[in-house]
Parts: C-alpha cells; structure tokens; sequence
C-alpha cells in the first residue's frame, strides 16, 4: 500500500533544490521518477535593514531576514520538504553556494538526519550521480567565511556611505573592493595627466638582395638633428650583412581558463563585458555545456584530460598531443577546483544563441590547446653594417616550422602596441651587399601609461590580490552603476610629426599628421570618483590599501579553511574602523574638491571648479553669502575633470547656453545641463548626440535634432481615447504600455498593442499592479 500524506499525494522520495530554474531543468533530465528538483531562484535570505542586521554588541550575530519576493519560495519548498523522505541541497560548491544551502536548511527547518548536501562542478549525468553516491555535511567554514564577507561589507557600507553623504555629497556610497577598484583606476588617470611625451626619430630601412627586406636601426634617435645625421651618413654608406643568427624557438599554449582570464580573453577576442561574459557561462554551466564557472583554479581532472586528448588525437593526429597539468598561481585561489572547461571536449559546437556558441567556442579551443604539443619555430637576425656609422640595422625573421597548438588558439595580450608576427627573410650570408632602396627616420612619440579596460582591471585585480571570481563582476559593475567610473569611447586628438626620407641619394623632410590617443571602451574615472577616492585615502587609508585588501581576503580564505575564527576576525576589522568613522565625523571638514583655476579676464572674479548638486562645475565668483553677489554656474561636460580642466577650457562652458539661431521664428538654443548637451527650442530639450560638440555645432544640425525628437514624439503615441483623455498607449523603451492618471502599467507581450480597445486598456489597470506601486512595494520589502 502506498503512503499518502495529509494533502492525499504520495510522500515525496528526494527533493533535490537548486539556485536557478535553468539548473533544475538540466539536473532533473540525469534523475529518475523519485527524484524531484526545485529551485530557490537565488538567495533566499539577507541580512536585515534595521540596525545594519548585525547585532554588533552579541559577537555580531548577524540577523537574516526572508526576502518577500523569496516569501512564497519558502513556503513552497517548506511544504515539499515537509513531504519529502530525503533533502538534496545541491547548490553550487564554492562559498556562495554553500551560505544558499545554510541558508535553506536553516529557512526551511530541515532536519539533519533528512538533509543531504551535494556538489559538482559540472552538470552532467555522470557528475550528478557521482554527487548522489557522495553526499555531505554542509561546510560550516565556507559558510562562516562567506558570512565574513557579508557582514564586513555591510558593516563597511553601513558607515562609511553616511560619512560621504555628510562630507562629500549625498546620495553616495563606498565599499571596501569597490574602493579599491576605484583607486586603481584613478591612480593610473592621475599616471596619465602626469605624463610628458617625449619624442624621438625611429629609422626604418627597406634594402634589397634578389628580394626585399626591411630592418630597423638598433637604436632610437634623440631628436631631429641626430637624425638628419644618419641619413646623410647613410647616403654615401655601403650596406653589407654583418653576421646572421639562427635559433630555434618554441611557443607553448596558455593553461584552460580561470574566471579572470575568461574574462579577460572574452573582452579580446568577443568583445564582452565582464558582466556578459559571467551571465553567458552561467548559462552555458546551468545548460551542462561547461564546468561551473567561477574559480581560480587551471588545473583538469584526469577524466578530462583523457577525454581531451582523445580529441587531440582523433582530430589532428598523435604529433599534436601533449599532455600538460598546469598549477595555479593566483594569490590567494579559493577551493581546488577545475579550470573552465567543456563537460565533453569532443563536442565542438554547441546549440543556443550566437553569444553562448562564440564563448563556448572560445572555451573549447583553449582548453584543446592546453593539451596540444608546442609550436616549433626557427628566428633568423640578421645584423647590416653601415660603412659611415657605427650604428647597425637589424632584421628580423621568423619561420613557423610546426604549428602545434597554433593549429586551434593563440592568447591575445592587452598590449596596443603589440608588433605582428614577423615574415620570413631570404637566405643571406655574411658578407653580402644590399642595395638601400629607401631609408626613413620617422618622429615618434613616447606612450603614456594605458587607460584599463574592464578586462584589464580584472588582471590588476587579481595581481593585487583584490576580490576573487565571484566578485570582479559585481565590482566593476558597481563602479559603473555608482558614476565612478565611466565606461567610454573617446576620440584622439591630431599630432604632427616629421619624416626625413633619404630615397635615390636626396633626402627629403615631410611634415604629416596623425590621430593619437584614441580610447574604445575603456574606464574613465568620474570628477565624483576622484573626490570619494581622496576622502577615503585621507581618512580611511586602510580601506583604499591595496595590502591591506588583498590581507582581508586572505583571512577570508583562512576562515574558509578552519584556521581563524570569523567573528574574531571581524572584531578586529571593525574596531578601530568604527572608531575611524566616529573621528571623521567629528573632525573632518565638508569637501567638494574645490580647485582654483585662475580669475576671469572680463570681471577678475575666481575661477572655481568643484562638486556641485548635480555633478561637477565651473563657478566665476565666491559664494553668495561671502560677496552679496551670485556667482555664475556651468556644468563641465562629460569627458573633463575638476582635476585637469584648465582656465581656457572652464571660461568656455560659460558661452553656453548660446543662441546658434532661429527656427520657426524661435531661438535654437545648445546649452550643457544635469543630463548632458542639448538643444532647446520652444521649451522643449533634445539630447545631443555623442559625436555633436555643443560648442561648435550649426543650426542645421540643431534643427535636425529638433525634428527627430518630434518623431520620437509622434512615435511614442499608440493610442489615445477621445471619451478619457488620461488614457493613452505609448511606446517606451521596452516596449509599448499604458498610461494612466500619472501611472504606468506593463502590456502582456505578444499582444498587439494597436488592437486594444478602451475597456481592453480598462482590465489592464485594474487587474495589473501599476509599475510605480510595484517600485514602492520593492522598496518597502528592502527596509
């Protein structure tokens, strides 16, 4: 006879809960009929709001509170759990997912006798029963060390963003990572208004044998007359091949992927951003394609490795194979596990969208090079004498002699001016004169220090020891979100530089131009971001301390180990932090990054910019209460800082608002404001676009933006209602929804918004929660 519970349905066997729907899916394809799998869509617990949801004075005894949104969740996974003969808790394996298993095993009541946990590091059928067979304990010490984690975080957020809104400006916030992210990124701008250019004369030959062949002089020249020099040297010179040099050279293939260097090598070579990156190879890892994807580890399992090599082998023959074990080098790497890899490399492409099958490709390809035997290649140099100068040109050559892991990847670098591989040269022997067909000295330029790239921070992160694989992501996110940070394509600027040319015995100079200093993607720290940096490093030095960071984290990954207890790390944390706050508060004066940049030529009066209510600005005069006399506000634009704006450029935010003329008989009007650069005509604003300057652009171009934003206008409007002028169908950003008596309500997609009627639109509002009440109930679930 079969058992039935209270609710007259047969007892669960095993419930088995997971933290994502699509992980659910996946996993209960590989369990049979007496399995069931549920999710918990994420976290279901955080800490309180009120009183930091830490008791400070009880040993910080944190106090977890049930999301609302999570509230039904709960009760849900209580009632099955209830059923249920045996818990699985199977959420991720490293620290994050253990704290969601404490979590639910404390949320939902479970028993230890009818808990199980388990863990794998890829989703596959032969990992998920490996796991079934091999259950555990949940792990108190990667629980407690994430919960360190959380609570210095809070207790850092908690006090330290209150001390900014006070001193700084309101509404801001600080961390302890993100601080630390932001400092880098403002130390190496600061590296960059620094930097002096120096020039130089690189001298490039082009000579002939039976074939051409290009060399460069082995030194760099200092300035226009040493130049000059050289060539009319080079002019009554014979060129003749010194010596040649032959050496055998080999390149070996990068380890699989870690979280960081996937991140890194996706921006390279896809163009992804941190963020995408990590959201694709959750998929990919949720749908079984690859193993979980956040670690620090590079090292392969020996199943992997075998079934690797079975690729290798299978695919380009035995010559390509090399078996390698890679060890980690990471400061500080978290819990042993595998590399990112494919659960089965003998499956190349995969099925999903064009984002998942690129990452998934790019993650095959590095791991089948890992095993795969070294390039082989032969460099040739070859040395060419100058008669008339001591000086030497070199040539260069490479030739590929077996391609190896070649054949499938090669690692990109972050290095702009990273050569190209060079070309083969012709057989030459000491001895042997060249003909000079041209020889050219070319002005160059020293480069200043590179702005990062979100790829780019992640490596500096790491090297520092700042944050691990489950926190570059949100990081940099954060910077971002925060206006920290900027992430921006900027423009270069045009340069002059001159070319002397010594060509069928003349020499002839030129004077060209270029466009340097270009910028696609890269991190741009804010006026703001400076400001909050500088405050923190005055009065908070610890938190800002890349050290002092990466010590942090390394207690953390002791806490993980059982070596130190959380709380007593925290206490000694939280201490003097606190007592540092309490000093700041009380001593420290109100900051608004103020720089005086000189006194206006047409009144005398200073020029000031500093932080102001909406960002940063440009002021001419002192303040209204100092002089009796208001003084004159501008908003800086977007690309310039408080800390490197100069007088000219300041004086010139003050010709705006400008008038560039009249259409429809009323003034066009571009002026800077709160959002940026716009046109105003009629009362109404249109943005500017990014490649318009306002302070050059035309009245042509003016209107043109005018009429567009009356599209956009026309466009926005679906519908309206004669019999309720309040009622109206608009287009928005993602997509069309209903306007009502200053509320918004969201159409169900797929309906054809043309086709609702009144009384459509009528059911919609009274049965759909408006959006700004759904914001207000979020906001209340947060407090």
């Amino acid at each position: 006879m079969p058992v039935f519970t209270p609710y007259n349905q047969p007892m669960l066997k095993n419930l088995v809960i997971v933290e994502s729907p699509a992980k659910a899916k996946t996993i209960e394809k590989f369990l049979g009929k007496d399995f069931t799998v549920k999710s918990s869509f994420g976290h279901i617990r955080d800490l309180a709001k009120k009183n930091f949801g830490i008791d400070i004075e009880n040993n910080y005894k944190p106090e977890y509170v049930v999301s609302s949104d999570k509230s039904k969740v709960v009760d849900e996974l209580k009632k099955l759990a209830k059923e249920a003969e045996m818990v699985w808790l199977a959420s991720d394996e490293d620290r994050e997912g253990e704290a969601i298993a404490w979590h639910l095993f404390e949320a939902l009541k479970l028993h230890p006798d009818k808990t199980k946990r388990i863990v794998f590091h890829e989703i596959t059928k032969p990992a998920i029963e490996a796991a079934i067979k091999n259950p555990r304990s949940i792990d108190y010490d990667l629980v407690n060390a994430q919960q360190a984690r959380r609570v210095l975080d809070r207790l850092v957020g908690f006090e330290l963003s209150p001390v900014l809104w006070k001193k700084v400006k309101p509404s801001l916030s600080a961390g302890r990572v993100q601080s630390a992210a932001v400092k880098v990124i403002v130390e190496r701008e600061r590296e960059i208004i620094e930097f002096k250019s120096d020039n130089f004369f690189r001298v490039n030959g082009l000579f002939e044998d039976k074939t051409k062949i290009k060399a460069e002089l082995n030194t760099r020249l200092s300035n226009h007359k040493k130049a000059l020099e050289l060539l009319e040297q080079c002019k009554v010179s014979e060129f003749s091949v010194a010596n040649v040099t032959k050496k055998p050279a080999k390149k070996s293939p990068a380890p699989p992927f870690t979280t960081s260097t996937l991140q890194q090598e996706a921006s390279r070579k896809l163009g992804f951003s941190v963020s995408q990156t990590m959201t694709v190879a959750q998929r990919l890892y949720e749908s079984g394609h690859i193993t979980y994807m956040r670690t620090d580890s590079v090292n392969l399992s020996k199943t992997a490795i075998d079934a690797v090599k079975s690729t290798v082998v299978s695919e380009f023959g035995h010559k390509y194979h090399k078996t390698r074990t890679f060890k980690t080098k990471t400061k500080g790497a978290q819990e042993a596990h595998e590399a990112i890899r494919p659960t089965y490399p003998d499956k190349q492409k995969i099925s999903g969208n064009s984002t998942e099958q690129r990452l998934y490709e790019l993650i095959w390809k590095r791991t089948i090079a890992s095993q795969m035997s070294d390039a082989s290649l032969e460099k040739t140099t070859v040395t060419i004498d100058i008669s008339k100068s001591e000086n030497k040109f070199i040539a260069s050559g490479e030739v590929l002699l077996f391609d190896g892991f070649l054949r499938v990847y090669f690692e990109s670098t972050d290095d702009e001016n990273e050569e190209t591989t060079k070309g083969l040269l012709p057989p030459l022997k000491a001895g042997d004169i060249l003909t000079a067909l041209e020889i050219t000295a070319t002005e160059r330029f020293t480069q200043r220090p590179p702005r990062y790239t979100e790829a780019s921070l992640v490596k500096k992160l790491e090297e520092l020891g700042i944050g691990r694989p489950s926190t570059y992501a949100p990081t940099i996110s954060t910077i971002l979100n925060r206006g920290y940070v900027t992430k921006d394509d900027r423009p270069g600027a045009d340069r002059n530089y001159q070319v002397i040319l010594l060509k069928n015995d003349k020499i002839v100079e030129k004077i060209k131009t270029e466009t340097h200093g270009a910028e696609k993607s890269k991190l741009f720290p804010s006026s703001i971001g400076m400001v909050v940096n500088d405050f923190l490093v005055k009065h908070f030095p610890n938190i800002v301390n890349f050290n002092f960071t990466a010590s942090v984290e390394k207690e953390f990954d002791d806490i993980a180990e059982g070596k130190l207890n959380w709380t007593d790390m925290i206490d000694r944390f939280y201490r003097p932090f606190h007592d540092s706050v309490e000093t700041t508060l009380e001593v420290s004066d109100y900051t608004k990054g103020e720089r005086q940049l000189g006194a206006d030529p047409k009144t005398g009066k200073p020029v000031i910019v500093r932080i102001g209510r909406f960002g940063p600005i440009a002021q001419i005069g002192e303040s209204e209460e100092k002089t009796g006399e208001k003084p004159k506000f501008a908003s800086l634009r977007k690309n310039q800082l408080i800390e490197s704006i100069t007088l000219e450029e300041a004086l010139d935010l003050f010709k705006l608002p400008r008038t560039a003329g009249q259409y429809e008989e009323k003034d066009v009007v571009i002026g800077i404001g709160r959002f940026g650069p716009y046109v105003r005509h009629e009362s109404k604003f249109v943005s500017l676009k990014k490649e318009d300057d306002p302070m050059s652009i035309k009245l042509d171009r003016a209107i043109e933006l005018i009429e567009e934003g009356r599209q956009r206008e026309r466009d926005k409007y679906i519908k309206v209602f004669e019999n309720d002028s309040d009622m109206q169908v608009l287009n928005g950003r993602w997509g069309p929804f209903i306007k009502y008596k200053g509320e918004n309500y969201k159409i169900t997609k797929g309906t054809d918004a043309h086709a609702l009627s009144y009384d459509d639109c009528l059911k919609i509002v009274e049965t759909q929660p408006s959006t700004k009440a759904k914001r207000k109930k979020s906001a209340k679930t947060k407090k």
